[in-house]
């Protein structure tokens, strides 16, 4: 319970996100093919830059804003053919997207608390919502075994794995690896389930993962820039040698040092 309590309102605000994209996620699946879903889904970053920039005051770069327009082309682009789902497919699509978004956002203003907990209130939230409008006896042992896979696995142990690498990695680096999951995502439904999306789908999509490539790897550069060189040695200074003391018959120090002509 300690550590539902410890993230607080903040936390409460990302659960609640969460179970919005989470159910917007899957109302957007029933309407729309699995490609275009999971494209819309990639704008979440730029979104997140953008929402960051309105509530936080964070400073928007021209190559974000220009990833803000080719991402804008890419989605007219999938909203207006085929495959979309409609009015319901692109509204929930777009929901789930600003969702998603909006918690990005509230992570990164709190980043000193772990949102882990966060997320499994979200699915609980969801199962609230949702729960007096389902119809458990109508559900098969198959269908049964995929949903827990999917509630567990997808679902749960995704959102959980990726909000605690989330805060141990670059946020670019994050969104670099979540690309994976829009490019195989339309793969895996077209081996499963011949689902082939239309040509302008994918074509928006292209347009869309270009606009996020453009926007993630602009910290990537910057701080590749920043770097010391190939061999990771910096340059050292030639060491300055201090005045030898005078030397008696000896050999031995007198404990006097010259003293500076001039």
């Amino acid at each position: 319970m300690d550590a539902f309590r410890s993230i607080g309102i903040a936390g409460l605000g990302v659960a609640v996100c969460t179970a919005i994209a989470s159910g917007s996620f899957i109302v957007a699946l029933n309407h729309s093919t699995v490609a275009n879903v999971l494209f819309l889904q990639a704008v979440a970053p730029i979104a997140a830059a953008l929402l960051a920039w309105i509530a936080l005051g964070e400073s928007v770069t021209r190559r974000t804003g220009l990833a803000m327009a080719i991402a804008l082309l890419g989605v007219g682009l999938m909203v207006g053919g085929p495959g979309s789902g409609g009015v319901v497919g692109v509204s929930f699509s777009l929901l789930m997207t600003l969702a998603f978004a909006l918690g990005v956002v509230i992570t990164r203003h709190r980043r000193d608390v772990s949102m882990a907990p966060a997320i499994c209130l979200s699915q609980l939230l969801l199962v609230l919502a949702v729960g007096p409008f389902s119809q458990p006896g109508s559900v098969g042992e198959r269908d049964l075994a995929f949903l827990v896979l999917l509630g567990v696995g997808q679902m749960g142990l995704g959102l959980v794995l990726f909000t605690m690498g989330a805060r141990l990695i670059a946020a670019s680096e994050v969104a670099l690896i979540t690309l994976l999951e829009i490019v195989l995502g339309p793969f895996w439904a077209w081996v499963a389930v011949s689902e082939t999306p239309p040509s302008l789908t994918l074509v928006g999509g292209a347009v869309v993962v270009a606009a996020v490539l453009l926007q993630t790897t602009e910290r990537a550069v910057s701080r590749d820039l920043s770097r010391p060189p190939m061999n990771g040695r910096r340059p050292r200074s030639r060491p300055v040698r201090a005045a030898s003391p005078l030397r008696g018959p000896s050999g031995r120090g007198s404990g006097v040092r010259r003293r500076r002509r001039g």
